[in-house]
């Protein structure tokens, strides 16, 4: 009998820290998903529209290039790579959020979500006259999602643990968020020194 008992105590707790699991899960899913939101209005905001910014570039700026590696990242003769480097670096956290929220998905379907963002970030740049649809652009972009894809798994297998690791990141996340928030708000306002022309 008081075997018995014990199993059902045993039983009650598991349950009990189950619920409790599930929960935690669910509040840090929630704060990843508010990340990954704000991440996705930045990267419009900085990719679609500029920063909010005219620059002297953007004249007449509807154009197509279906080569890659070809104008517009040439610059003087030679390959512009803080663009290209740009491009990459900025798909990085999509790679990852897409790591963290899309688990079930295969490989591939993670590839196209980054392939068909950029995509669609291309054609309304071409659309509204803000920018050149460039296809070094887009595989620059998918190569920056791959990148953060990568980065996950490693953070993953360096905790051993996608919930410890989901942490991790959403704090990293979190901090990187409210910098980039606050860059983007002093150079919106003009109190960085910065002028474009």
């Amino acid at each position: 009998m008081s075997s018995y008992f014990y199993t059902l105590i045993d039983e009650h707790e598991f349950a009990k820290t189950e619920r409790n699991t599930m929960n935690d899960y669910t509040k840090l899913n929630s704060l990843t998903r508010v990340l990954f939101g704000i991440y996705l209005i930045a990267l419009f905001w900085i990719l679609l529209f500029k920063l909010g910014v005219h620059f002297s570039y953007m004249e007449n700026s509807r154009s197509i290039n279906l080569i890659p590696f070809r104008a517009p990242v040439i610059l003087n003769g030679k390959l512009d790579f803080g663009e290209m480097i740009m491009n990459v670096l900025i798909f990085v956290p999509l790679g990852i959020y897409a790591g963290i929220l899309y688990k079930r998905w295969i490989i591939a379907k993670k590839l196209f979500l980054f392939f068909i963002i950029s995509l669609i970030i291309e054609s309304l740049q071409l659309i509204f006259g803000m920018g050149a649809f460039d296809i070094t652009d887009i595989i620059n972009n998918t190569l920056g999602g791959t990148i953060g894809l990568l980065t996950y798994i490693g953070i993953e297998k360096l905790f051993n643990n996608s919930v410890k690791a989901q942490k991790f990141i959403n704090v990293i996340a979190a901090i990187g968020t409210v910098f980039v928030l606050l860059f983007l708000f002093l150079l919106r306002t003009n109190r960085l020194g910065i002028r474009y022309q």
